[in-house]
Order: C-alpha cells, then structure tokens, then sequence
C-alpha cells in the first residue's frame, strides 16, 4: 500500500506507523501529511476504492475521544494543512484551512480588533478541524455559544473523494436546511473537513472576572443567587461553578468556586460588576480579577484538562467525561465527585447550559469505576456522561457514548447513506459508527 500512496503523496508526506503511534489508540498503519486539498481527496478516494480505512487526526488534542480500533490503515493527518484562505474584516468573516491551530487564527485575528468566540481547551494544539468536528465550546458557550452557532461554511471531502460545499461565505446564508449541523460534530464519521468559515466578533473593549468562594453548606444560597443572576438583566458570557479540587489548581483557594465573566465596553463592565457585588449572599468570598489576571486565569483553565500530550505511559491513567444536565442539577453533580474514590475528581459545568467536564486520575480500576458513578448520577438525574478521553485500551471495557438514544436510527441510517463501508473514522462515533 505505501507504493500505491506514494504515486499520489511524495515519500516525505508518508510516515509508517511506529513513527506516529499512541496508547491513545486512533492510530494508522501509515500516516499521511497531505497539504493540499486535491491531495487529501485524492488520498480519500484511494482508501474508498481499495477498501481501506482512514483515521483522521488534526493537532492531535482529541486522539482519545472515541474510537475502538487501535489502528486504521492510513492514519490522515491534517496538521500540515493549515492557513487562512480568506478574510472578509468587513462582514466578520474567516476561511480557514482545517489544520490551522486555534490560537494561530486568533493571533491573526487580533491584528483586526476580531475573534473566533470559541473557547475551547489547549488552543496551541487544537486545530479548527478538529473543534469543529466535536463541536467543541468551554465556559464562555453561555455568551458566545458552540461551534456549530459560528459556522456558516463548511468544504467537505465525502468517504468517496468527492469535494461538496454547505452553507457559504456570507452571514446571511438562509435558503434551505443549514447543512453545517449535520457536519459539525459528526466525529469526522461523514466526510473530512477541509475549509471552515466562521462568522467574528469584536475583541472585547474590556474583560473582567469575578470569583465567588464559599462553603458547601451555602450551596441552596448560591443556587438560588444563580438562579436570581440568570433572570437578571447582567450578562455574564461565563458562569462557571468548580469543585474545591480544580478551584485549589486554577485560583489557590480549595473551596467551591463559581468564575463570572464579563466582556462588553469597560462602563458596562464595571457597572455590571457592582450590581453582581449587591446581589452576592453574605458570607462568600468575593474576587474581582483585572483584565490581566482574568485572561492568565482562562488560559490556564483551557489547559486543565488532560489530552494526547499529557497522557503518557505509565500507573497512572486520565480521563474525562462531559456531563448534560439541567442547568442547577451542575450542583448536584459537583457532590458526586465526593464518592469518586481514588480519583480526585476535578469537576467545573456551566450553570447558564449544563455542560459539565470532570476529569479524572488514578489507577484503571479506580478510573472505570468513578466513570460509571458519574454516569449513574447524570443518568438518575435525567442527564448523561460521555467520555471525551480515555486510553485505547480502556474504552473498550466502557461505554464511551453511554445508552445509545432512541434517535440513533436516524444517525446510523445517515452513517449508512454518506459512507455505507466505513471508511472515514470507524466506530468513532456514537453506537460504534
């Protein structure tokens, strides 16, 4: 197979599987830097019509998300793909390549007063492609949204090479379904993504932070007071609630910490946080971070969670779920983290969307046994817990999607009618598809 790759890739874009491998599983037997889009559709028909299988990897940040076959037969990596292909600073506007990193665009962007407003975790590694693929969105998704809110375009290389366009370069794009959302978070199962526009926003005039520590008993006091913010007229773009544990790593104080961010012109920013301060309940510790600090603390936030380049061989394993529950319920599942023994569960949701990641390390056993606690609980809570990282090894003794829902007809049928054999990321998805 390498001869057949090489008459469409040159010997120094082909690397063969031990140079590239990983415990995190989503290998290939060979890898394969294409750097331009003919090259990668080219690269897909070839597996499509030899019946090969293909794992698609950007910076390499999500390698442990999903997938329960260690290796594919060419491992396609966008990483060499990369750069903005135009910029409209007129219409707030970008296209870019899918392998471009994150923080690269949004140094970009900066030089125009404009942002991606998405915050996803490692920003220097992770790549557009890939945040698009996992529909990927941190705290500030209460403010700003997910992925699938900024894209307007998508060009996609579908399981048979064919190169198709959804959506377009404009914001006003309305005529018929907005095929986007059918891409965006689809674990690159439906096609591989090669070019993403993506609607900007202003830099904020001003930023500020606002940390609230308290002690466990005033939990029903500050659900209530977060409640009483949400029904407010203030509008925080972060709301973020974090057990003791990740409080103890991120701000020095081993309490429970709830993080409010404010962005917008610097007026409204200060009056904003004066009326927060009127409306906190007594007995919490109230911090207000300048612009500086606030921006050093979500950086060191987006890094918080463990990915392909912190997880090494070793005794002790890493994990992470993502938890959905109502919005209130992220308190109760902050109490869970108490019965992970052996784990020492860093916890932190959202309590404007109910989106949740806990991260987890201990020994195998001690890490298998805490995922199905938290699933349990968000379960018994009427929500759900997918693990979004996880050893190859592992994932197969877990279900890393959870129950499959009753939906999942419609999904696998769709799996079924763009790639019937399979060959973009198998068994990656939800259900094994």
């Amino acid at each position: 197979m390498p001869a057949d790759l090489t008459a469409i890739l040159p010997d120094e874009k082909v690397l063969h599987k031990t140079e590239w491998n990983h415990l995190l599983g989503n290998n290939g037997d060979i890898t394969v830097f294409p750097t331009t889009e003919e090259e990668i559709s080219e690269v897909v028909r070839f597996a499509s019509n030899h019946g090969k299988k293909i794992s698609i990897i950007g910076g390499g940040t999500k390698r442990g998300f999903g997938g329960l076959s260690d290796s594919a037969d060419i491992q396609l990596s966008l990483s060499k793909y990369k750069g903005i292909t135009e910029h409209t600073p007129g219409d707030m506007t970008v296209t870019v390549r899918a392998g471009t990193p994150f923080k690269e665009l949004q140094r970009f962007l900066a030089q125009f007063g404009q942002m991606v407003s998405l915050d996803p975790s490692w920003p220097e590694q992770a790549t557009i492609g890939g945040i698009v693929a996992v529909n990927e969105s941190g705290p500030k998704r209460l403010g700003y949204g997910s992925a699938r809110d900024s894209v307007i375009g998508l060009r996609i290389i579908y399981p048979d090479g064919r190169v198709i366009r959804s959506g377009g370069r404009v914001v006003k794009n309305v005529a018929g379904y907005d095929m986007n959302k059918l891409f965006v978070g689809s674990m690159g199962t439906l096609g591989v993504l090669t070019e993403v526009t993506i609607k900007l926003r202003p830099l904020p005039a001003c930023q500020s932070l606002v940390l609230l520590s308290y002690p466990e008993e005033m939990k029903d006091a500050m659900k209530q007071f977060s409640v009483q913010l949400l029904d407010s007229a203030l509008e925080p773009v972060a709301l973020e609630l974090m057990n003791p544990a990740i409080s103890k790593r991120l701000t020095g104080l081993k309490t429970y910490t709830l993080a409010i961010s404010f962005e917008d012109f610097e007026p409204s920013v200060r009056y904003q946080e004066r009326v927060l301060k009127n409306m906190v309940p007594e007995h919490v510790q109230v911090s207000v971070l300048p612009e500086d600090e606030a921006v050093k603390f979500w950086e060191r936030f987006c890094t918080s969670a463990p990915n392909a380049f912190s997880s090494k061989p070793g005794s002790v394993t890493e994990a992470s779920l993502k938890v959905g529950l109502k919005n209130m319920d992220v308190f109760n599942l902050m109490a869970i983290c108490g019965k992970a023994d052996g784990t020492s569960p860093e916890a932190h949701g959202g309590l404007g969307h109910g989106l949740s990641k806990v991260h987890l390390r201990g020994s195998s056993q001690d890490v298998l046994a805490s995922i199905e606690a938290f699933r349990a609980g968000a379960e018994e809570l009427g929500g759900y817990a997918i693990v979004t990282h996880l050893p190859y090894a592992m994932r197969h003794k877990t279900e890393v999607w959870g129950s499959k829902p009753d939906y999942f007809f419609l999904i696998e049928g769709i799996k079924k009618a763009v790639d019937p054999h399979s060959v973009l990321n198998d068994k990656r998805y939800l259900g094994g598809i």
